[in-house]
């Protein structure tokens, strides 16, 4: 066996200049992965049982997790590896490596990480991403990047199992991955206060295999784009890609605009048009390319041992209309100059428990966020403030759980009198509404919340404001962590970031960077 290289946390390439990674790097696009959940319901529940068994017979499992958790709900962490070999382990053939641009470094790097919390009901999901270069705790080893938490937990494993005379590498490669997947779960976990209760992980290298046993996969850029670094030689406009093409456009992130931000959006549309390729090109009727799809599934995805795949996927049932959500976990610092691991990520773990219990949890007037509170049970103003009184109505216009409950205590620790909470049809602009008696009290509602416009609505009673908050808000309990925009791959007038101009699309596919 050739001596092991000690290359985690390590650059494949040469770094490009420095500049100021915007806080939604890792936010993803929530329709993605409901079409993509869907799609698997599709193939589990629509292709038969025989073909289902087949596709678990030749699936890499790994001993990760305990199984699910006492509290019902399912928390799953999904990773996208990229790593030089296969699901099983095997060494990927040099020609496969070289025809995709996957450079000399032998790290296992986890380069996408996302933990999908599914309440009991299985009728929604949420997930949080984290940035790849995010600066945590791992487990023994201090603080570093965390996507090297798995390639550090791997190298020590293998290190110790050659020294007990080991010497088979498939079994050093199953021995190692076992142990890197379950350090990467525990830096999770620590970092989260979330329990685990299922794994997958899917090779990146593996997604190019997968795009050929689907025909292709429709994608569109807004302007040409060449990469030396990933391979990528794009034209613009819509096109069809699929193997090494494929890798090049999702890791390409040398020579974008906006870096890895770019990237990730790319990743996106990516999967959408993967998506579109499995549910609306035949791929599930055909019986030869759903062989050619289940090889490639195989040979790239690694599942944790204990997950009932079958029953999972009817619980899903629900979520086929996408009820998910996605956003990405607080951000202190997206330029912070780490003492050993280079520039990363800084995040302030108390803040990202604090960011998750919130989101999971559902607010104390009911997920739906529509009740009614007694106006007696508000706060009263002060008696300076009595030529200004009337109670305020707020509505969520967002995707944030739980935002108008806390615009609403914020505004009711402020003095003010407070009334309901509830949803509103999603806007971007936030507004405060008022009848013709009430401008004085919505202006001072208006300027506690950031100065938000303010409108009279004859249709408001006297003595009543209504607060709208849209996804532009920035006022006091605003989610940081959540920051407006994210592709939207169902609504033709959604924004690829949030400072970017209306999305460009082609036959359902949005035209990215």
């Amino acid at each position: 066996m050739p001596p092991h290289r000690n290359s985690i946390g390590a650059d494949r390439r040469p770094a490009p200049p420095r500049r100021r990674r915007s806080a939604d790097n890792a936010r993803l696009g929530a329709r993605v992965v409901a079409m993509m959940l869907s799609a698997l319901i599709l193939v589990v529940t629509g292709y038969g049982w025989s073909n289902y068994r087949h596709l678990l017979g030749g699936l890499a499992t790994s001993d990760v997790t305990d199984g699910a958790g006492a509290d019902g709900a399912t928390d799953i962490l999904l990773v996208g590896m990229d790593s030089r070999t296969d699901a099983h382990g095997n060494p990927l053939p040099a020609n496969v490596l070289r025809d995709l641009h996957a450079g000399d470094n032998e790290a296992s790097l986890t380069d996408t990480i996302i933990l999908l919390h599914i309440p009991t009901d299985g009728s929604s999901a949420v997930g949080f991403s984290f940035p790849r270069d995010a600066y945590v705790q791992i487990p023994g080893y201090g603080r570093h990047k965390i996507n090297s938490a798995y390639g550090r937990g791997k190298e020590a494993a293998i290190a110790a199992q050659t020294k007990r005379g080991v010497t088979d590498p498939a079994e050093l490669a199953r021995l190692g991955g076992d142990a890197g997947r379950k350090l990467l779960v525990r830096t999770i976990e620590q970092l989260t206060g979330v329990s685990i209760d299922h794994y997958a992980e899917v090779n990146l290298l593996g997604f190019a295999r997968i795009t050929q046993a689907v025909g292709g996969v429709p994608v569109c850029l807004l302007a040409s784009a060449r990469d030396a670094y990933s391979g990528a030689n794009f034209p613009a406009g819509p096109q069809t890609i699929s193997g090494a093409n494929a890798l090049a456009f999702v890791r390409q992130r040398h020579g974008l605009p906006r870096g890895d931000l770019d990237r990730v959006v790319r990743q996106q549309a990516f999967l959408a048009g993967l998506t579109q390729s499995v549910v609306s090109g035949g791929v599930l009727a055909n019986p030869a390319r759903m062989r050619d799809l289940i090889g490639s599934v195989q040979e790239s995805v690694v599942l944790d041992r204990d997950w009932d795949v079958l029953a999972f996927a009817d619980r899903l049932r629900g979520l086929a209309g996408g009820a998910v959500r996605f956003t990405t976990i607080p951000i202190e610092n997206a330029s912070y100059d780490t003492p050993d691991d280079g520039e990363a990520i800084l995040v302030d773990p108390r803040k990202v428990k604090d960011a998750i219990s919130h989101t999971i949890e559902p607010p104390a007037t009911g997920s739906s966020e529509t009740s009614e509170i007694p106006d007696s049970a508000a706060a009263q103003p002060d008696a300076a403030q009595s030529d200004a009184v009337a109670t305020v109505d707020v509505l969520n216009a967002t995707r944030a759980a739980g935002l108008a409950q806390r615009v609403r205590t914020e505004l009711a620790n402020r003095g003010l009198p407070v009334g309901r909470v509830g949803n509103a049809p999603a806007r971007s602009e936030s507004v405060v509404r008022h009848g013709a008696d009430s401008a004085a009290a919505a202006n001072r509602v208006a300027a506690l919340l950031g100065d938000l416009p303010t409108e009279t609505d004859e249709s408001i009673p006297d003595g009543r404001i209504q607060v709208i908050i849209g996804s532009d808000y920035r006022g006091p309990t605003a989610p940081r962590f959540a920051p407006p925009g994210g592709i939207r791959l169902d609504d033709p007038n959604r924004q690829a970031t949030g400072n970017s101009p209306e999305a460009i699309t082609a036959n359902g596919i949005p035209c990215v960077n």
